[in-house]
């Protein structure tokens, strides 16, 4: 019996995963209030029905009674979510708000296949950073004068990246001195540099009125980045400097800027790939390299995670092999990193296909509230969190999927850690005011042609 239920329900969760994102999309071409409504309103079903589904497999699986604690947890935070926010914030994006739960109950479904304790940690640390982002449209709104704080950002953003280098305090990961641990805590504060980081260029590029303002901002900018070469964090560092050329493109729309950006990119991977391929600075990035290059060459040494994580995507197919009867185990932090290995082994390729095109709803979600805005620093501000969180999609599934080198960056919202989660649930809120504040500029703008048209009919 519970061999057909595991089937029927690993059926129905990709054919509801199919719906959900035939839905992310359909929400775009929508006409009227009334018709997106009804897209979000199915969605929900969908995500709560494949959540249910997901933690029954699991615990006829396992019979462990803290399975049935963190669904409910996890269900109640999400229904409160959705409910409270929409109901205090008028004009927010729905379909941003299902996304994100989405994601992030998807991670806690992994997270308890692989380890309870692991998600046990993620559902406490992601119900209290819900809570948290859920005032940040509120405070947002009380804060004005945050365009003109570009100092501010700057210095705090290379403070607190300098952190990891404080003996005692910082502290070395495979390979990359870009964590912090405080008693038993551990975080990584690039996660929210990127966050000021972002704050920081869509300031200056607000202020800035002339080519030398842009280059001096470019300067600290570059700054940033340095100290991340330093932490050897290869992945954060294209994250920022991908960020960057983008935000400084659409606030100029020079094109020089874009391809200028692109081929001293290419040209800076050429000579430091010649300069420091036979040294050992940079080890575990070339380890890295090699790995992407061809795994299975080394595939009980440097290419074994890459190798393990192949076999995992290519074991489970389109349909996956059924939640709880992969062997994610195998994959070295599987948890994080290679997630969606794991993803893709137990729910099937096209589970993963699926999760893809909801982070590309979500970007273009992002981008187009970003375009709607009128405030030159929320515009820019809302479409730099927009390519960071895609930049880090890219970068994670390309990472294990072998299509680009793996840079150790995390699936957003859905691999185990602390300090990912609360950065990207900041960014959504933040762009989730943003989408508030185009409403409030389209009202501003009707009443000004009331005004104007009142004014007319007076006159004559």
């Amino acid at each position: 019996m519970s061999r057909i239920f595991s089937i029927v329900t690993k059926y129905l969760t990709l054919i509801f995963m199919a719906l959900y994102t035939m839905k992310c999309f359909s929400y775009f071409v929508a006409k009227t209030t009334k018709k997106r409504n009804s897209i979000v309103n199915r969605q929900v079903f969908y995500i709560f029905a494949i959540h249910l589904m997901c933690y029954a497999k699991l615990f006829i699986w396992r019979q462990n009674v803290k399975f049935l604690i963190i669904y409910g947890v996890s269900i109640v935070s999400s229904i409160l979510y959705m409910l409270i926010f929409a109901k205090v914030y008028k004009n927010v994006s729905r379909l941003l708000i299902n996304n994100m739960l989405f994601l992030l109950l998807i991670g806690y479904i992994m997270l308890t296949r692989i380890e309870v304790s692991m998600a046990i940690k993620q559902l406490i640390m992601g119900t209290i950073a819900l809570v948290f982002t859920s005032f940040i449209p509120a405070i947002m709104r009380k804060m004005k004068e945050m365009k003109n704080w570009t100092v501010f950002f700057g210095v705090a953003g290379i403070f607190l990246l300098m952190t990891v280098f404080i003996p005692g305090l910082g502290l070395s990961i495979y390979g990359s001195r870009n964590w912090i641990h405080i008693g038993r805590f551990t975080a990584q504060p690039m996660e929210f540099v990127k966050i000021l980081f972002v704050f920081f260029v869509a300031s200056s590029l607000y202020k800035a009125k002339t080519m030398k303002e842009i280059i001096i901002n470019g300067i600290i900018s570059v700054v940033f980045m340095l100290i991340l070469i330093l932490e050897k964090d290869f992945g954060a560092m294209i994250i920022f400097y991908l960020c960057y050329i983008s935000m400084v493109y659409l606030a100029t729309s020079r094109s020089r800027f874009l391809y200028g950006g692109i081929i001293l990119a290419v040209a800076a991977v050429i000579i430091g790939y010649v300069l420091f391929k036979n040294t050992s600075l940079f080890d575990h990035v070339m380890i890295r390299y090699n790995a992407w290059k061809n795994p299975f060459k080394d595939i009980y040494g440097g290419g074994y995670q890459m190798s393990e994580s192949l076999f995992a995507i290519g074991t489970g197919g389109f349909i996956g092999s059924g939640l709880g009867d992969g062997l994610p185990g195998y994959i070295p932090v599987v948890e994080s990193d290679f997630i969606f290995s794991a993803i893709c082994e137990e729910l099937g390729v096209v589970f993963g296909l699926a999760l893809i095109l909801i982070y590309l709803s979500s970007f273009i979600a992002m981008c187009n509230i970003s375009m709607k805005c009128r405030s030159p620093f929320h515009k820019y501000m809302s479409f730099g969190f927009a390519i960071c969180m895609v930049l880090q999609v890219f970068l994670n599934i390309g990472g294990v999927t072998k299509f680009v080198p793996s840079t150790g960056v995390t699936l957003p919202l859905i691999s185990n850690g602390m300090s990912s989660v609360f950065s990207t649930l900041i960014m959504f809120a933040l762009v989730q005011y943003t989408n508030i504040l185009v409403y409030e500029e389209a009202d501003h703008v009707e009443k000004e042609k009331q005004r104007i048209l009142e004014s007319a009919e007076e006159g004559n």
